[in-house]
């Protein structure tokens, strides 16, 4: 028997019943409980290991978001507690969601008895694991920070070249393309490979930020400058002393604070918002942008003398679609990222499935493959990412693949019947149980069985 305690968080009773008949045959403690509301009291008292927690309650609506914002207070309250979402069918989208901000997994209802006593377990043995782990000898900022992955493009083996001529020298650089590019991991590369690459780099997202904050988070503020300020606060730019600074969607930097930013690369030093002393920085700048700053400068949109400030060294970096051999050492560096994040035995890709990859646009770029690959990692059943995996335009997956990650939208009703009939025998014809476990209406079921003939 394991030695977990489980917590069961769901309103509806069967369940509650059914799992406390369930799983006491492998676990030491299993608690249920009707409602979230005293989760925090159970994390104090009952201390569980693991928490199975329903997506939704009795409440006038059934989005899912009572089970995300009960899991972000479980993290809050106590970070080590494993949290399994338990969900419909409808709901994987919120299940893959929850797992981002720090589920488990999930479990579909209706369950597979040994799929939920799996995750259950593994969940538990990767709180252990984390605990073991926890005394582990902290490593240097430069072992942290990994290397870029170079594609061997005529255009990134020139960047390549670019970038280690450039890197040890103080010159600030301006690096451009479409957003995904990787621009931010260009940058972090300059830095990593530079003489400052022993200091973490400060970065600044200029897109983020509110006009009215701006100013407070790039320079810093003394006690009283303006309302809320209640204590002197250290700006970016000097928390970047001795480092690299890095200024990400610089285009939508205001024209007020391209000023003072002028003026700080100009005379090296910084004042606090409601300060007239300067403090003397040392920073290395790198900005990126996926505007055309040529042309915001000729609208007047951006300070001219500020743009050949920041433009000493010009790097381009091109799409996704111009880099192709990038795109399946890039998958797979995503896959082992994502397997290990999210526990999955995944370790690879289908021929089938890699060339549907090359085939597509990506316009998104290298962001919309992270995303599309951490989607696959999350609900594929296989330990080779296969073409039905992926939900892309031009992927075409057999008619019967029970991968929910990329079901056509024509297969839909065929698993929604499939899920309903299981609903049906598990809970014996009993509409309330079935409705409840479906996370839909009595009447929405109603509807749903005369559709199906069921």
């Amino acid at each position: 028997m394991n030695k977990a305690k489980i917590l069961v968080v769901d309103d509806n009773a069967g369940i509650r019943a059914a799992l406390k008949l369930l799983l006491p045959k492998f676990f030491k403690e299993v608690k249920a409980i009707p409602s979230p509301n005293t989760i925090n009291s159970e994390l104090r008292e009952f201390a569980p290991d693991v928490i199975l927690l329903d997506m939704n309650f009795q409440s006038s609506t059934n989005t899912g978001n009572e089970g995300l914002y009960w899991l972000s207070e479980i993290k809050k309250t106590s970070p080590s507690t494993e949290v399994v979402l338990f969900t419909a069918y409808a709901d994987i989208a919120l299940a893959v969601e929850g797992m981002k901000r720090g589920a488990f997994d999930f479990v579909v209802k209706p369950w597979d008895n040994d799929k939920l006593i799996d995750i259950l377990s593994t969940a538990y043995n990767h709180k252990s694991a984390d605990k073991k782990k926890a005394s582990a000898k902290k490593v240097s900022v430069q072992q942290q920070t990994e290397a870029m992955k170079w594609g061997e493009s005529p255009e990134m083996l020139l960047i390549r070249r670019t970038v280690g001529k450039i890197a040890s020298t103080d010159a600030s650089v301006l690096i451009t393309g479409e957003n995904g590019t990787g621009k931010d991991v260009l940058a972090a590369e300059i830095h990593r490979i530079s003489d400052r690459g022993i200091k973490q780099m400060v970065c600044v997202d200029a897109g983020a930020i509110t006009e009215t904050l701006f100013e407070s988070e790039l320079f810093g503020h003394v006690k009283g400058a303006f309302t809320d300020a209640y204590t002197d606060r250290i700006g970016k730019i000097e928390q970047a002393n001795g480092s690299t600074l890095f200024l990400d969607e610089i285009g939508n930097m205001p024209l007020n604070l391209q000023a003072k930013l002028l003026r700080v690369l100009q005379n090296r030093t910084v004042s606090k918002v409601g300060s007239s002393q300067s403090v003397p920085v040392d920073i290395r700048l790198i900005c990126a942008t996926n505007r055309n700053l040529a042309e915001m400068v000729h609208n007047g949109e951006f300070r001219e003398d500020l743009y050949y400030r920041l433009n000493t060294m010009h790097i381009a970096l091109p799409p996704l679609r111009e880099r192709k051999d990038e795109i399946i050492p890039l998958a797979e560096m995503f896959i082992k990222r994502y397997a290990e994040k999210y526990h999955r035995e995944v370790s690879g890709i289908s021929k089938e499935a890699e060339q549907a990859l090359l085939a597509h646009q990506w316009n998104g770029n290298i962001r919309e493959l992270q995303n599309t690959i951490e989607k696959a990692v999350i609900l594929t059943d296989s330990t080779v990412l296969q073409l039905c995996d992926f939900n892309l335009p031009n992927m075409e997956c057999e008619e019967n693949s029970n991968s929910a990650a990329s079901l056509p939208e024509e297969t839909l009703e065929e698993v929604e019947e499939r899920t309903i009939r299981a609903a049906m025998e598990r809970y014996n014809g009993n509409l309330t149980h079935v409705a409840k476990s479906l996370n839909i209406s009595r009447p929405t079921l109603y509807t749903k069985l005369k559709k199906y003939n069921i």
